[in-house]
């Protein structure tokens, strides 16, 4: 494709460059340049003069040094990122002479830059000009053309000058125009082109020494010939066209306008400097609306295309030649003869998009996008402008495309939107496909994709999409929530089966269809963990309609004995159900889809009405094969109080469950205490609901129930239960197993029930024996129950407490002082036994008295003797021996003597104490000493106090023990 037939754009900001200082301008302005390189950030000038000028980005001289002393420098190369610089200069006279600097080692006296070497060119010492020349970026290997065809290799270490080797790889008879290496790590190769020949020869590497080989029979003018740095390529540039060479041979081209004096490379583009067209109408001049008038003035035009995206990308006539064009600083500058420096900077992607769009030129916008590297979301940005464009145009089909390929970054209510307005439904169900492919839909899209599909009465592709397969593309419960709406429930159930959804298959089966016991059997097919929230969602409702199954199962599930059920298919009836059932109901889908969700583009009454509606299939198990031996499914029952709720009004069934769970071994104690206590309550509950024999048999069951020791259930619980349902039998038991007996004549006393009084005072007075007291209160309350009791009663009363001790008299007195209903007389016997005994505790304790006084007496007069009057011993025999008493003799003071042999010394060294007498006084000492201990243990004084049934004579007994500190004799 020619270059006049590609579109051309403005993508460069043109501007002249001001030079820095005068010094710098008269340096341009006088054409006193060379050769012309960049690199490291500086631009190199070569001059006529020998001299080496280096320009910073300030456009002024910076540094200059005299490199050559006879000659003009005619070509440079600067090594990127080093200080290094080649210079070349030739005087026609003598051999070229090629010198590396170091710019940054400067020599001491002169502060020039260090010459590293400095060699002659070999030519065959032909003096003929050097044309061309190219440098690996570690200099180890230089090329270098000539006017005369013959190209010399330089090998060697020019940085250290440490010697090189010269070579002439080829020769001709046509003047060389371009050499260019291209180098790999195993191979060198050495591109050549000549007026009429292009060629490649290895320099290094495996081939090295095999003469060149021809790659075309076509060459280049000089300064056609360029090398792109970014891949490599050889750049050949001809009159017809523009060619790309690679190690392989020719590659792309493209079309040229006619002869071309120069060529570089910017970035990805191409750069080509041609001379004027020889009439205003021909070329990319003419193209540009130039007349012949201008065409005078032309001295140079300049191109810049780009062969990838194929526009042109900047074009213009320039009124001087180009001496060179130079890559720096980010920009690409054009030095002209008359000493004018151009700058080209290329505009941002942004502006460049900008004047695409404003051409509507968006394919190419959005290969300059991918081009360069535009991520996806602004890349996007231009899909969507290219989709409203075609919008507008009315290709739908193609707008469409365009909005799918943005549709991650794009609203989708932008697009629907217009859709829906332009009446586009297969675009519309297209879109909304798509944002299900991609997982960007949302309910309301499932929502209307449904709706579409129903308008369409597009039946295959509303099973295709419910059945694709992979992971869910849509909202599933904005799905099934349509199918349920729209009446097929099977559709709806199969949805919600595939995708795990059990709970709301149980939501369909009984909400919408109604069929319990189908549900019912599902639940059962479930594993533990799932049925069990679904079992309990519809307890009641399963409960109603399917009262034994539902109780069985609770009963399996709560025992710990629940098994899911497993069932089998036949193929056949498989096969029905698909065939038949899912297509009769996605067409049923469709018919109420279309009455529920009315589109107001859409004609409801084009959609016909399905027939077979009577023939749907269900989702049912009546096909199942139990597997009864399956392995047991590991969980843990929950408490049974979590049902008892699912059971209102159901109260035979719940009476079941309750019996059934108390048989299970394995219950918790606070399940029982539930259990029990929930199951005595519906018995009671029965028994209420009953008359005759069914309501004895109720309570005989309640109260079989709550015998025992044993039974977890509280007697509150039992009392309150009792009570309210007027089962006194329980109330009565319960007391009883409580100890609660005084309750129990309380009961009868507040009753005013005599004889039941007498009765539980009778059975229960010989464990309770305050039922005594309160039983003479209240015989003497009244003088109905007083007489009702009769005299005999009365007097056992006495009697018992009397007896035991369970009154004080003044007691017995003060209770039958309260009211006139006891008379003297009834008393009179218990008063006189009581009087008698009482004086004869009194004598007897005088007695006593005395016997323990003259006792004392006795002994404080034995004691006082013991220490007032000698003592005399008349014992003859020896109590220890047996034998006559000899002296020495030790004689005690209790009158007994021994023979001093006859005792044994203490081992302490104590004193000796009569062995007759040591057990009674050790006996006394130890009994001294307890009394001692006891008298400061204070908890046992109020222990005896507490226990004892005289309190008095307790305190008494103590007081004599010193437990009050009373002084004793010793």
């Amino acid at each position: 494709m020619a270059l006049l037939l590609w579109k051309a754009f403005d993508f460069f900001e043109v501007s002249q460059v001001k030079l820095g200082d005068d010094e710098t301008r008269s340096f341009f302005e006088n054409n006193e340049i060379s050769s012309v390189c960049s690199g490291s950030d500086s631009l190199f000038l070569g001059s006529d003069n020998g001299y080496v000028r280096i320009i910073g980005p300030s456009w002024k001289v910076v540094r200059s040094f005299h490199a050559h002393e006879t000659g003009r420098i005619t070509h440079m190369r600067q090594v990127e990122g080093t200080s290094l610089l080649v210079t070349v200069s030739e005087d026609l006279s003598n051999e070229p002479v090629l010198k590396v600097w170091a710019l940054d080692k400067p020599v001491k006296k002169t502060g020039l830059p260090t010459c590293l070497s400095t060699l002659n060119i070999n030519n065959g010492r032909k003096q003929f000009p050097i044309s061309s020349l190219t440098a690996l970026d570690d200099l180890s290997q230089l090329a270098v053309g000539f006017a005369n065809g013959a190209v010399t290799v330089i090998r060697g270490d020019l940085i250290h000058d440490r010697g090189t080797k010269q070579r002439i790889v080829y020769e001709s008879e046509e003047p060389i125009t371009g050499v260019e290496f291209v180098a790999d790590p195993k191979l060198v190769t050495l591109f050549v082109a000549t007026t009429n020949k292009l060629l490649k020869l290895v320099v290094s590497g495996k081939g090295q020494g095999q003469p060149a080989r021809t790659i075309e029979d076509s060459g280049c003018a000089a300064g056609c010939m360029t090398v792109n740095d970014k891949t490599g390529d050889i750049i050949v540039v001809r009159e017809d066209a523009v060619y790309y060479y690679t190690l392989d041979g020719r590659g792309l081209c493209f079309a040229n306008d006619g002869p071309t004096s120069l060529v570089s490379t910017f970035q990805d583009y191409v750069a080509l400097v041609s001379p004027p067209p020889s009439s205003g109408s021909g070329g990319i001049r003419g193209r540009f609306g130039g007349t012949n008038t201008e065409a005078l003035f032309n001295a140079a035009r300049f191109t810049m295309v780009d062969p990838t995206l194929q526009l042109v990308a900047h074009s213009e006539s320039l009124i001087s030649e180009v001496q060179a064009v130079i890559q720096i600083w980010g920009d690409l500058f054009i030095l002209t003869r008359d000493g004018k420096v151009n700058r080209y900077h290329e505009k941002s992607l942004q502006q460049r998009l900008e004047l695409l769009y404003q051409r509507n030129l968006f394919p190419l916008s959005i290969n300059l996008a991918q081009k360069s590297g535009m991520d996806l979301q602004q890349q996007n940005v231009i899909y969507r402008k290219y989709g409203d464009h075609l919008y507008q145009k009315g290709d739908y089909d193609s707008a469409m495309a365009q909005y799918i390929k943005a549709i991650d970054s794009t609203e989708p209510s932008q697009v629907i939107r217009k859709f829906l307005d332009t009446q586009r439904i297969h675009n519309l169900i297209e879109y909304l496909e798509e944002l299900h492919e991609h997982h960007k839909a949302t309910s309301d899209h499932t929502t209307l994709l449904l709706n579409c599909y129903a308008k369409l009465k597009d039946v295959d592709k509303l099973e295709k999409f419910i059945k694709s397969e992979g992971d869910l593309k849509f909202d599933l419960d904005t799905a099934i929530t349509m199918c349920r709406q729209g009446g097929y429930f099977e559709q709806a159930a199969y949805l919600a089966t595939k995708h795990g959804e059990s709970d709301l298959v149980v939501d369909i089966l009984i909400e919408d269809s109604k069929n319990y016991a189908e549900a019912l059997d599902f639940i059962w097919h479930l594993d533990a963990e799932t049925a069990y929230p679904c079992l309990m969602k519809y307890a009641r409702v399963l409960l109603e309609n399917c009262p034994s199954d539902t109780t069985r199962m609770f009963i399996d599930y709560y025992t710990g004995n629940y098994k899911p059920k497993v069932h089998k298919v036949p193929t056949a009836e498989t096969q029905t159900l698909s065939s038949g059932g899912l297509a009769a109901g996605a067409a049923i889908a469709v018919q109420n889809l279309t009455s529920l969700l009315p589109l107001p583009y859409m004609n409801t009454s084009a959609v016909p009405t399905p027939t077979g509606q009577e023939s749907q299939a269900t989702v049912s198990d009546a096909g199942a094969i139990m597997e009864p031996d399956t392995a047991d499914q590991k969980y843990t029952p929950p408490p049974p109080r979590t049902a008892f709720s699912s059971f209102i009004d159901h109260s035979d069934e719940f009476i079941v469950f309750l019996e059934a769970c108390l048989k299970d071994d394995s219950l918790k104690e606070s399940d029982k205490t539930d259990i029990y206590t929930t199951l005595f309550e519906m018995y009671l509950h029965k028994a209420s609901e009953r008359k005759g024999m069914q309501r004895e048999e109720w309570e005989s069951k309640a109260k079989k129930l709550i015998e025992g020791r044993e039974v977890p259930i509280e007697n509150s619980n039992v009392l309150l239960l009792s009570h309210l349902s007027d089962f006194r039998d329980g109330t009565t038991l319960v007391k009883e197993q409580s100890g609660l007996l005084f309750d129990i004549f309380r009961s009868y006393t507040s009753a005013k029930d005599t004889r039941g009084a007498i009765k539980a005072l009778r059975k229960y007075g010989s464990e309770e024996p305050q039922l005594y007291p309160a039983a003479l209160a209240y015989f003497t309350s009244d003088a109905r129950i007083l007489e009702e009791a009769g005299p005999d009663e009365l007097e056992n009363v006495l009697k018992r407490i009397d007896q035991d001790g369970l009154m004080a008299p003044l007691q017995v007195i003060q209770t039958l002082g309260s009211n006139a209903v006891a008379t003297m007389g009834m008393i009179k016997p218990y008063l006189r036994e009581t009087i008698t005994r009482e004086r004869r505790e009194i004598a007897t304790n005088r007695r006593q008295i005395n016997s323990f006084r003259k006792e004392t007496e006795s002994k404080r007069v034995e004691i006082s003797e013991l220490g007032s009057k000698p003592a005399v011993f008349q014992a003859q025999r020896c109590p220890g021996c047996g034998g006559l008493l000899e002296l020495p003799a030790v004689h005690f003071l209790c009158k007994h003597s021994f023979h001093q042999r006859c005792l044994k010394q203490n081992e302490d060294g104590s004193e000796v104490e009569c062995p007759v007498c040591a057990v009674n006084n050790a006996a006394v000492r130890a009994m001294k000493r307890s009394q001692d201990e006891r008298a400061d243990r204070h908890d046992l004084f109020k222990d005896a106090l507490e226990k004892g049934d005289e309190r008095f004579k307790t305190v008494a007994q103590w007081f004599g023990q010193g437990v009050m500190g009373a002084g004793v004799i010793e």
